[in-house]
């Protein structure tokens, strides 16, 4: 399964690194591909090409604020899993929940 993820919190600090760090881990453990977009105080780090989100078979968003460039994932509604960052800082496992069942 290849995941890509865009994390975003209100302050751009620590909930968007923590987020993305909990993503890789869990895709790391259940084998799984993993690209993680952090949009966060400093702006846009490590952007997912074109190619990564029309590959993906899921894309999460760990956000609380929007999406910078969203317009991006339009296509891909149906791939998209929404939740905030600090839920998937305390438990990573949810964002399989649904898709894994």
């Amino acid at each position: 399964m290849k995941v890509v993820a865009v994390t975003s919190c209100a302050t751009g600090i620590a909930h968007t690194y923590m987020a993305a760090e909990a993503i890789q881990k869990i895709c790391k453990q259940k084998g799984y591909k993993c690209k993680v977009e952090k949009q966060g105080a400093l702006g846009i780090e490590d952007k997912l090409r074109d190619r990564d989100i029309k590959e993906a078979d899921l894309i999460v968003f760990a956000n609380d604020v929007g999406i910078t460039k969203a317009e991006r994932f339009t296509p891909y509604q149906d791939k998209i899993f929404q939740t905030k960052p600090h839920a998937v800082i305390k438990d990573p496992s949810i964002i399989f929940s649904e898709v894994e069942e």
